[in-house]
Parts: structure tokens; sequence; C-alpha cells
């Protein structure tokens, strides 16, 4: 009998994240090729892992068709170069896809079934804008009433946060947004995403060649006064901009994860420990609500108190939805545990493929921070949904700073 064993994120990789659309640096760049980017740029960084030993690819898309299609774990590791005898599937929950790339591969080394796996996600916006070409919503929800008509429009779900709670108001969402511009671009010029980013060869309009090395979508000049100018697009005279909302995005994200004896055999150095994982359901309507309750639940089964957490990497998807949840957990706007290099108001959101890049920084605070022990990754997910991810920091030394 396979015998139980802990879970380690052993390493995390991610292209640079792209504006989506024509005039963004991978409308060229198919995404499947993302996906072998980061794969191969995570396998290369761990040389000591044998392509033969992967027992599986898990790789989370939204929209699955196209280049986007085709089981991306399966074709992925192929195109990769791993083994034929390593298998591979495709996952999608929307928002969360890589995070549940993540646990589901978590829940097989946990139980003894896996030594070794990849875990990651894509999202190509601007090949496939949210939803794709051929969604076909069942009449029943509408009819049925089972859910509002505009619950698959993000941005509305994120105004109606600010109306469900008069305290989240416009101005603490545009400080919000400058604040992740400004963190991200101070964590640029200290060289802290850098590490972690694979260079993507792409191709312009004109067929030149050129090289994708950071994130296309930071605008560090942000201010108070320009956000405040920002039109509102879900909604005349709204409060949900541009500014406080994650930008259309393209990119991909890998993990390597791996069991306890695999680490000890292979010689291995975990950057995180999985404590505990839970999603939870919410009305669609207020999906940004959805991290609220799977955090509670996290934390339950782990044990622990949202006092316990001393890291945070929190899913910008809009500010308003961050800010719901720091305000249910009573955190201010501007602790510093939370998303201290901004967050994907600046970085960019490619929906399925988020998840791992909120692991791959958490991992790089834990690296910088052995005076906190457990950290928390968490989104907000499509249709009324959140996931929450809690960590433990393989190099805590119980020192306060």
């Amino acid at each position: 009998m396979a015998e139980n064993s802990d879970v380690y994120f052993i390493d995390g990789m991610r292209t640079p994240f792209g504006r989506a659309g024509e005039k963004g640096m991978y409308w060229n760049t198919r995404a499947d090729d993302l996906v072998v980017k980061a794969m191969t740029g995570v396998l290369e960084r761990n040389p000591g892992v044998p392509g033969d030993r992967i027992d599986d690819v898990a790789i989370a898309a939204t929209t699955q068709e196209g280049d986007q299609g085709l089981t991306l774990g399966r074709t992925g590791a192929i195109l990769a170069g791993l083994p034929l005898t390593v298998p591979g599937f495709a996952i999608d929950r929307m928002c969360a896809g890589a995070l549940t790339s993540v646990t589901t591969m978590a829940g097989s080394i946990g139980y003894g079934m896996y030594d070794l796996a990849l875990a990651g996600g894509v999202e190509h916006m601007g090949r496939h804008p949210l939803g794709g070409g051929d969604v076909d919503p069942n009449p029943r929800f509408l009819t049925e009433k089972l859910v509002s008509a505009d619950a698959l429009n993000m941005g509305i779900t994120a105004e109606r946060l600010h109306d469900r709670f008069p305290e989240l108001t416009k101005e603490r969402a545009d400080r919000y947004g400058m604040l992740s511009q400004r963190k991200a671009q101070a964590a640029y010029d200290a060289g802290k995403f850098q590490p972690d980013l694979v260079s993507v060869a792409v191709r312009d309009a004109d067929g030149a060649w050129g090289l994708a090395t950071e994130d296309e979508g930071r605008r560090p000049e942000t201010t108070m006064e320009g956000l405040a100018t920002l039109k509102t697009p879900f909604r005349p005279h709204g409060r949900v901009t541009a500014g406080t909302s994650s930008p259309l995005t393209d990119g991909a994200t890998m993990s390597l994860l791996a069991g306890g004896s695999a680490v000890r055999e292979l010689g291995l150095t975990p950057k995180m420990k999985l404590v505990s994982f839970a999603f939870a359901g919410v009305q669609p309507e207020v999906m940004g609500l959805g991290p609220v309750p799977s955090t509670e639940k996290a934390l339950k089964r782990a044990g622990l108190t949202i006092d316990d957490i001393g890291a945070f990497e929190l899913n910008e998807a809009f500010a308003v939805q961050v800010l719901s949840l720091l305000d249910h957990f009573g955190i201010a706007d501007d602790d510093p545990r939370v998303n201290p290099w901004g967050g994907a108001i600046a970085l960019g959101h490619p929906l399925a493929a988020s998840g791992v890049r909120l692991m791959i920084q958490l991992a790089a605070q834990f690296a910088e921070h052995p005076e906190v022990r457990y950290g928390l990754t968490a989104m907000c997910v499509g249709l009324g949904q959140g996931g929450s991810v809690i960590w433990e920091n393989p190099h805590y030394d119980g020192k306060k700073k």
C-alpha cells in the first residue's frame, strides 16, 4: 500500500505576461508554445529531476479550443520533449485553473500515488477572449433565474461588491490599484521578478523577431488624479475602471511538485510545503467574495487562524475584490504582508495561469522572510467560486523581525 505523503512546491517559473490583442507581444505566439516555454524553464532549472520520473502533467486553460485545446497537459509534455511515457491532462476552473492543477496533483502526491508532477496553466486572451466563441449557456440559467444574465460579466460582479459594501469606496479601490502599480515597478527595479521569468522569442506584425523578457501591461506612472478621470465601462457612473481591474492578458505558468520520498531520494530543496487547500461557492453575481469562504475553510482544515498568516498573495482580479477579503478579515488596505510586489492589476491576469504566479511570488517571499511561517495564495473564480491554498515556509526560523 502506498503511504500518505507531504506535498512540496519545488519550483515554479512563468513566461512574462503580455497585453492581449493585436498590439500585445504574444499576438503571433501560440498558447501551447507558451506552455512549453514555462515547462522547459522549470525542467532546465531542476536538472536533478529525471523527465521519465514525472508522474503526470496538469495544464489548465479556461477556453479549451484552438491552440488551447487538445488536452494541453499531454500535448505540452510531448512538445516540451518529455518522454512519451509521461501522461498529461487538461483542467478548467476558469480563473483558478492553475490553482486547481496544483491541488489536483497535490491530492495524488499526498495519497502516495505520484512522486513528481508538473502543474500549471495558460491563457491567450488575445486569441481566446473570456468565454470563447462557442460557449452556449443553458437557457435554464435565465428562465429559472438560477444566475443573473450579467453574472458572466466579471466587471458587473465587481460593481456589485461596491453596492453591497458602501465602505468599499471608489477612492479606496483607486488607491489600491495605484499602489499595486507602484509596488510592481519597485519589485522590477529591485530585480525580484526576473529570476522566475522565462524569456520567450516573439515575432511582430512585420515578421521581425524579438524577446519578451518582462510583463508588458505595467503602468507605474499611475496617479490618483489620473484614475479619477477613467471611464467606468461596466456601468454608467460606476466605480470599477481599467485602473482598478486586471487587464486582459496572455501568459503561462508552471510548477514542479514532489512528495517527501522524492524530495529525499533526489536531494530536492522545496520552496514551500502545502498545508491545506479549499474551494467554495458563492452567488455568481458576487463572485469576488469567493476567497472569503474558501480561505475560512482552508484555515479551519489547517487548524490555523488568519492571524497565523504572515504573507498573502491574493489575485487582484479587481481592487474591490481584494478589499472585500481584507475587510472581512480585519486587514488594512496597505498591510505590508499583502501582495508586497503588486499583483494582477499591474502584472496581468491570464485567467487559468494566475494561480501559479501567486505561488511563485509567495515562494520568493518565504525565502526573504524566514520569520514568516505560513502564507496564503487565494483567488476569486468566475461563476461564483473561491480557491485558497495555505503553505508553510521551509526557511522558517521562529525569529521575530
